[in-house]
């Protein structure tokens, strides 16, 4: 008898290629990868299982119907797990129109082909499939200082191109729920940190940049807050929502560690003075430097996550400090892989976003 196997995709970027590793880790089974790798999805990320028998690695778009029609009556997954998305707000700020390909028209053709898919089953088969669309928090739009948490039931705000388009995909699996009988669920995370995360996205980006010496950009008044969820707690959240989730539900993921950008820069310089105590730069805090900020920012996300919590037994395990500590200590045992994925391409896109900002000095204290 074959193992069962399910299809990530986007799993070479941040979180599918930890959720790659964490599967290969914790289970038996096959797991497929259908990735384009752009510039954020990195191969080298997946090294470890490059020569694992269970792992298999499709470069290929999640818009090409033909090819992922092919992939599933080929490899006959258990599951779809639908990670592939652009998902930089910046990036969505100056070039809308990849999101709105990537995240609405390509979710639209993978659940097309899931539906025609789920169609073919029968029995056990046909019982078992699942669709997983992961999602983000930012849908949700922005909160006041005083608001209580997002929790699923909060209505829909979006707030910029990104999130205006992961909440068009979030409808699309909503609606292929309720009119095709699609057997799938969402989930909107907070977040998330920890290995192997692009270096355009805020913690990297300091760590890299401190290291370098280079000025740590921090938007407006550094006073937004974001709840930070480590990457491998989400991972095991998707597999809790896979093995035990209600189909036609949403589950928020939240870390429960809210913090301003500037506590989380704080935070980083502290740890670089504690584990580079031979580093020219310190205190690291002194390169810290405020940039306008950027159109329509959020200025409060929290994720309220007891839902999961109560029906799947499911709960973050590391605390903001521990998830930190084991991030800055991978990026600094890492920079060969750092140094790679800032080709010439991500750095231009740097100077293209934060070069004609004008900049002034942070005052406050970290």
């Amino acid at each position: 008898m074959e193992k069962a196997s399910i299809l990530v995709t986007g799993g070479s970027g941040f979180i599918g290629s930890n959720f790659v590793l964490e599967w290969l880790k914790n289970s038996d089974e096959n797991i497929i990868n259908l990735d384009k790798l752009t510039y954020a999805g990195n191969p080298e990320n997946l090294a470890a299982a490059a020569d694992d028998p269970r792992y298999t690695f499709i470069h290929g778009d999640i818009k090409d119907a033909g090819l992922v029609d092919g992939l599933l009556a080929k490899y006959k997954p258990q599951a779809i797990v639908h990670f592939a998305a652009e998902s930089h707000v910046d990036r969505s700020i100056l070039g809308p129109e990849a999101f709105l390909k990537t995240n609405i028209d390509g979710t639209f053709v993978l659940l097309q082909a899931a539906r025609s898919y789920y169609e073919t089953l029968d029995g056990a088969e046909k019982d078992a499939f699942r669709f997983l669309h992961v999602s983000t928090d930012e849908v949700f739009g922005t909160l006041k200082p005083e608001d209580p948490a997002f929790h699923e039931e909060t209505p829909y705000a979006p707030n910029s191109p990104y999130a205006a388009s992961k909440a068009a995909s979030d409808h699309l699996v909503r609606a292929w729920v309720h009119t095709y009988g699609l057997p799938a669920m969402i989930t909107n995370c907070s977040n998330n940190y920890g290995p192997l995360q692009f270096p355009e996205k805020l913690i990297p980006l300091m760590i890299s940049n401190a290291l370098a010496g280079k000025k740590l950009p921090v938007y407006g008044d550094g006073l937004q807050v974001r709840d930070w969820l480590y990457v491998t707690d989400h991972c095991s959240a998707i597999r809790a929502v896979l093995e035990r989730g209600r189909v036609g539900e949403t589950y928020n993921v939240g870390g429960g560690n809210q913090r301003t950008n500037r506590e989380v820069v704080g935070t980083i310089c502290a740890l670089l003075d504690e584990l580079v105590p031979e580093s020219s730069h310190k205190p690291h805090e002194s390169l810290v430097h405020s940039v306008p900020d950027r159109p329509g920012h959020d200025r409060r996300y929290a994720i309220d996550a007891r839902k999961i919590e109560a029906e799947l037994c499911w709960k973050a395990e590391e605390s903001f400090e521990t998830g930190m500590r084991k991030t800055v200590e991978w990026y600094l045992a890492n920079g060969a892989w750092v140094k790679h994925v800032t080709s010439g391409a991500y750095r231009q896109w740097i100077d293209q976003n934060y070069g004609d900002r004008t900049t002034f000095a942070v005052e406050a204290a970290l």
